[in-house]
């Protein structure tokens, strides 16, 4: 058996090859060892246990990698769990910290709708409180409270060995009552309803009533009465801190933060740390957790591209931040331009100051100038004419660019990289942007980040990999703890829809999405044909549907202009530096930053947008109107309940009847208003509208185009 044992009281038990059975009739509540452990020989080696239990999830290759998760997030735990026969079936999913002990132990459901119809499927959720490497396991058991319970009611009601139910039932639960485990209350309702059962002063049908109470079954559901318990191995989990998939990212060049150009000589002055350091509180008052830097190191000047990604660069023309390095150093520089590292590490206090923290490129590539290429030419690919390739994405060339080779020398290679990560940590980032991932060895990433991690736990890798879905789930498997997504290119509610079901309940275990609205390469047609009402949308969709999003800046002065024949701006701010004019905008009107602090600021109020896998799609008549819905309950018992619906054509008008699955919204009795509606309130609008199961709804894109709908409980 894998993993760490836990025994609770003194029990039976029995090992066997992938599982544990215990005989007990107590269900198991401390961590100490149990007493007396025997093996049987007709069941050594066996691959399932009294109980089967397979199919566990999260469970990632069968637990070589572990799942997933982040404190106080709701997990969907579920094992398929069947048994012979007739009799009923307990299932629980039991969680345990990183010194092993338990800390939530949770009874399992049959799966709702059509994943529990005939599969025997069962599933809840546990809560992890801390980061950390925890574990957890499932528990099938022999419930006896249920098969006495199920058989008493169809006998009895039909005359059929009624007597020896009743006193079944007698024993049963003066057994119960007499379990040290239970406390002194539950030991009195077991045994006044054992007693109650016994009195043949009553008919047959009193009797029973005192065995089926509502006290009996919360009892037994707070301590099931459990025989033949099974238990599988234990499965990891590892438990992240609330950034590694939590928060709003917001991505500037800081070499254009306080650029200024002169006209008179036509030349520019490069933006620096100290004047890029005062549109943080901008980025702060916007609500955003995080402010990615493009690398900002030295940049190369052979093959250097020119505006636009031209080959014939003039003498002002900055270069790609991506083309790293130079006579003036390479990744563990600073570019001169931007300043020494005592001005970084002042960007980096200020932003902490604000509550952000600085994420940082790292592009694993080198320009043809880059120290490495003099001092390591092995961690090059070298043509046979003696030239260094540079990186190409037929049609695309990157001439001013040097892909590294990891197969000439992997342990030096991968040891200077360590360094250079090391020595960015040491400067306060504790976030890492990787460009390019997917053009590296896998291999790399699984060693890299897990030496990082080892030392630095809270150091977080997003994995820039716009590539095959199997790459990028092998890059989560390695340990990237958020990656980009499709999310950019899917604009229909088809797409949508589609898309939001995979990210929140196919793939949560190991692939956390970031949803990036834009990049300075990536400008989808959406946006750029869209007008302000598709910037609002994408906004909009990005905030709600996913615990990580993020804007590059621009996005909310609604540029759109794409270079022709591409996806991307014209004037890109890679290749030059940009001069945006905010106070302008702010003034005018002509700016999304009020929305963006809107949506930012619901996502921080409402823990339910904090959560992947609690997203329920429901039903709209619209082709163009998306209906989602995400819940959480609270340590405390309150609800957090938000229904999200979009209008997802940026151009006109869309009306529906929207149609809510009520059983996600986790309605209480207290919920409904007389006529049996329930109020919900516009967090975007502020107003407010009794909703039911069926709906009418309107949505403008050119007015609102969204509304994000909170139950009020």
């Amino acid at each position: 058996m894998r993993g760490r044992v836990w025994r609770t009281s003194s029990q039976n038990v029995i090992f066997l090859a992938n599982v544990e059975v215990v005989t007990t009739t107590a269900a198991p509540r401390s961590s100490s060892a149990s007493k007396s452990k025997q093996k049987t020989g007709i069941t050594e080696g066996l691959r399932f246990g009294r109980f089967p239990i397979t199919a566990v999830q999260p469970v990632i290759e069968e637990g070589r990698f572990p799942a997933k998760a982040l404190p106080g997030e709701d997990l969907v735990v579920g094992a398929t769990v069947f048994r012979e026969g007739h009799d009923q079936l307990g299932v629980s999913a039991v969680l345990l910290d990183p010194k092993g002990k338990e800390r939530q132990r949770v009874r399992l459901a049959p799966a709702p709708g059509e994943r529990g119809k005939g599969t025997d499927r069962w599933e809840g959720l546990l809560t992890p409180t801390a980061p950390g490497a925890w574990t957890f396991a499932i528990e099938a058991w022999h419930d006896r409270y249920g098969t006495w319970h199920h058989n008493a009611e169809v006998k009895v009601e039909a005359g059929i060995d009624v007597e020896l139910m009743l006193a079944e039932g007698v024993a049963l639960l003066a057994e119960a009552a007499g379990e040290s485990a239970r406390s002194g209350a539950d030991k009195r309702i077991l045994r006044a309803a054992s007693e109650g059962l016994a009195d043949t002063s009553k008919t047959a049908e009193e009797r029973l009533a005192a065995g089926f109470s509502a006290e009996v079954a919360a009892v037994v559901e707070r301590q099931p009465i459990r025989e033949l318990v099974t238990v599988s191995e234990q499965y990891p989990l590892l438990v992240e801190r609330d950034l590694a998939g939590r928060g709003a990212w917001y991505e500037f060049f800081p070499r254009s933060e306080g650029a200024v150009f002169d006209p008179t000589t036509g030349t520019w002055t490069s933006g620096n740390f100290t004047t890029a350091a005062k549109r943080l509180d901008a980025v702060a008052d916007m609500g955003f957790d995080v402010i990615y830097l493009p690398p900002i190191h030295p940049i190369g000047f052979q093959h250097r591209k020119g505006r636009n990604n031209t080959l014939t660069p003039g003498p002002q023309d900055p270069g790609s931040p991506w083309a790293i390095g130079s006579e003036a150093g390479g990744h563990d520089a600073i570019h001169p331009e931007l300043g020494s590292f005592e001005d970084f590490d002042g960007f980096v206090a200020r932003a902490n100051e604000l509550g952000l923290e600085v994420a940082l490129d790292l592009a694993l590539q080198a320009a043809p100038d880059h120290p490495w290429v003099k001092t390591n030419p092995e961690w090059f690919t070298t043509r046979v004419d003696g030239s260094i390739a540079y990186a190409e994405n037929p049609p695309k060339k990157y001439q001013d660019i040097y892909p590294l080779n990891f197969d000439n020398d992997p342990s030096g290679l991968s040891k200077e990289i360590l360094r250079v990560v090391f020595l960015w940590v040491s400067h306060g980032v504790k976030i890492f942007r990787v460009d390019n991932p997917h053009t590296k060895p896998v291999w790399f990433w699984e060693w890299l980040i897990g030496k990082v991690n080892k030392k630095y736990p809270d150091v977080v890798f997003l994995a820039e990999a716009f590539t095959r879905p199997a790459m990028m789930h092998a890059l989560g498997r390695a340990g990237f703890q958020q990656s980009y997504t499709y999310f950019t290119w899917r604009n229909t509610k088809t797409e949508l829809e589609s898309y939001f079901q995979e990210v929140s309940h196919e793939s949560p275990a190991y692939f956390r999405p970031n949803f990036f609205v834009n990049t300075p390469d990536i400008l989808t047609e959406y946006l750029q044909y869209g007008g302000p009402a598709a910037f609002r949308i994408r906004a909009a969709l990005a905030a709600t549907a996913s615990p990580l999003w993020g804007v590059y800046a621009g996005f909310e002065l609604y540029e759109h202009v794409a270079r022709p024949g591409a996806e991307e701006y014209i004037d890109n701010e890679k290749y030059e530096f940009k001069d945006r004019n905010w106070d302008a905008a702010a003034a005018s009107g002509h700016s999304l930053a009020p929305y963006i602090t809107r949506l930012n600021a619901i996502r921080k109020a409402h823990p339910a947008l904090g959560d992947l896998q609690n997203l329920t799609l429901h039903h709209s008549t619209d082709d163009a109107t998306i209906v989602f819905s995400k819940h959480k309950t609270l340590p405390d018992g309150s609800k957090d309940t938000l229904i999200i619906v979009v209008n997802v054509d940026p151009h006109g008008i869309r009306e529906s009847t929207v149609t809510l699955d009520l059983s996600a919204l986790s309605l209480d009795p207290s919920d409904f208003t007389a006529n049996g509606r329930f109020w919900v309130d516009d967090l975007v609008s502020g107003e407010s509208w009794e909703w039911g199961e069926y709906n009418y709804v309107r949505l403008d894109a050119h007015v609102e185009p969204a509304h994000i709908l909170n139950i009020r409980r």
